[in-house]
């Protein structure tokens, strides 16, 4: 493994939220180019892992380190992290009442521009990179004018996490449970959208409850999730078992 290719690097994470252990001994492993599917049941800790990667303040690290390219994360806010290259799609994206997607998208790149000292766009600019970001997850250019996921129906709220994730261009992508909810129309628009953002440099953990997903994005590798630990690791002929037989066989481990 050349240490330059990792992107991600969970090692021995134990989180607690309200004296709770939610998760226990987590390791895990991201390179460039690799997607990652992680798989499991309800409680498992799988949005927990999610939202701890992202930097929630409702979790605490009792011990471990989360470390990105290399360097520890865990002191950074939720914002640094997203800046330098951590992106995380919601599985219920929240409607922000008064505030464009245009605006919104335009503040959110230009935030991270600011970050790396580089110059911020106008609103025309945004406009002309916006749009062919777009085309990519087929929405109209009419999403820009309406505010963020208000009145969006749940296939198009996704769709909008995914835009957020290309415009942002992100490094490394947590999508938890992206394929909730949707039909088979809009699944194929969210897969496509996510397969053609991802290239060699990048990283996508995809937490899923179903197999369909990774009908459309070929896992690298696939994990099963329990106890706050990772129990199992395969191929994506792991996930067609698991959609066969359930998670009880893997009691055992």
């Amino acid at each position: 493994m050349n240490s330059n290719d990792l992107l991600l690097e969970i090692k021995n994470l134990k989180v607690s939220i309200e004296d709770n252990i939610i998760l226990d001994k987590l390791n895990l492993k991201v390179q460039k180019g690799e997607i990652h599917a992680i798989m499991g049941p309800n409680g498992s800790g799988k949005s927990t892992f999610s939202k701890v990667v992202a930097g929630h303040p409702a979790y605490s690290i009792i011990s471990g380190d989360i470390l990105f390219k290399g360097d520890s994360i865990i002191d950074l806010t939720p914002e640094e992290r997203s800046h330098i290259g951590i992106f995380l799609a919601f599985q219920y994206p929240i409607e922000i009442p008064g505030v464009s997607n245009e605006d919104f998208l335009r503040l959110s790149y230009n935030a991270k521009q600011r970050f790396f000292n580089q110059p911020e766009v106008d609103p025309i600019e945004f406009l002309g990179i916006v749009i062919k970001k777009m085309e990519l997850v087929k929405m109209s250019p009419q999403f820009l004018n309406r505010n963020v996921n208000e009145g969006f129906s749940g296939g198009e709220k996704k769709r909008n996490e995914i835009l957020q994730m290309i415009v942002l261009d992100s490094d490394i992508c947590i999508l938890d449970e992206t394929d909730s909810g949707l039909d088979i129309d809009a699944l194929k628009i969210i897969s496509n959208g996510i397969n053609n953002f991802m290239t060699k440099d990048k990283g996508i953990i995809l937490i899923t409850h179903y197999q369909r997903l990774l009908d459309y994005i070929n896992p690298t590798y696939v994990h099963v999730m329990q106890n706050g630990r990772i129990i199992k690791t395969g191929s994506s002929e792991l996930a067609k078992e698991l959609e066969d037989k359930g998670y009880q066989w893997l009691n055992t481990y």
